[in-house]
C-alpha cells in the first residue's frame, strides 16, 4: 500500500467513525499559526552504501521562514463541553549545519512539513473569566514528514514518508467576538516517533518533540 492510500484509508476510517456518532450540536473549524520550536533529540540509522551515524541534533524551528508553521483543526462538538475531531499540523525541524556535518549529512530537514495528523478529543469549560472559554485536548495519529537529507557522500533523499505514530496536547482559550467567529491562544506539545528510508538503501530514526505557542480563528457552523 502506498502513503497516498494509506492516509486515504485511514482519514477515510475516521470520517465514517465521527458520522457514526449522534448529531452534534456545533461544528469549529480552527485555524492557527505561532512560534514552534523543538528540543535536542538524538539522530541515527544507517547510511545508503553501508555504515553508521548517531548524533544528538538541537533541531531549530524556523516558525516563520517559508514554508511556515501552521495548523487546522475541526472540532465537532456533542454538547457545550465535549467534543471531538481531526487535526493537521505543519511542523518544522531543521538539523543545524555543523550538527549535521558531524554525523555525515549537508543537511537534514524536515521543511516540508513534520506532518502530523491526529482524532483529537476536548474538553472545554465556557465562558469563565468575563466570557473567555479554556479547553484541553489530546490527540493520536501519525506523522508524514516531507524528507530532505544529503549526505556529505552526495546521497539525497527528498519526499513524503510515513514514519510512525504520533501524540498531541492541547492547552488553551479563546474568546468569542460573535455569534460565528471566536480568537484563541494555546499551547500544543507533539510528540512523533519517525523511522524512514534514506535513498540508495540507507535509513534514519527519530523521535522529536515539538513545542507551540499558538494563535488563532475559529469559525462555528
Amino acid at each position: 500500500m502506498t502513503l497516498a492510500q494509506y492516509m486515504k484509508c485511514t482519514l477515510g476510517a475516521a470520517s465514517l467513525v465521527l458520522l457514526a456518532q449522534p448529531a452534534v450540536a456545533e461544528m469549529e473549524l480552527s485555524f492557527y499559526s505561532g512560534w514552534q520550536t523543538a528540543p535536542h533529540s538524538r539522530l541515527k540509522g544507517d547510511y545508503p552504501g553501508g555504515g553508521t551515524y548517531n548524533g544528538l541534533i538541537g533541531w531549530d524551528g524556523k516558525s516563520f521562514e517559508m514554508p511556515p508553521y501552521y495548523g487546522v483543526r475541526g472540532t465537532w462538538w456533542k454538547d457545550e463541553r465535549f467534543g471531538y475531531g481531526l487535526e493537521f499540523t505543519h511542523s518544522k525541524v531543521y538539523a543545524p549545519d555543523d550538527e549535521a556535518a558531524g554525523i555525515g549529512f549537508k543537511n537534514f530537514e524536515f521543511t516540508d512539513g513534520l506532518n502530523i495528523v491526529t482524532a483529537n478529543a476536548i474538553r472545554r469549560w465556557p465562558d469563565q473569566w468575563g466570557g473567555v472559554t479554556p479547553y484541553l485536548g489530546g490527540g493520536l495519529g501519525v506523522a508524514v514528514p516531507h524528507v530532505d537529507a544529503e549526505t556529505t557522500g552526495g546521497d539525497k533523499t527528498f519526499g513524503y514518508q510515513f514514519t510512525g505514530p504520533a501524540a498531541r496536547l492541547i492547552a488553551g482559550a479563546s474568546y468569542d467576538i460573535s455569534d460565528r467567529v471566536a480568537l484563541f491562544g494555546e499551547y500544543q506539545f507533539v510528540y512523533s516517533h519517525n523511522e524512514g528510508d534514506l535513498d540508495g538503501g540507507g535509513d534514519f530514526e527519530t523521535d522529536v518533540k515539538t513545542n507551540a505557542l499558538n494563535v488563532g480563528l475559529s469559525l462555528k457552523f
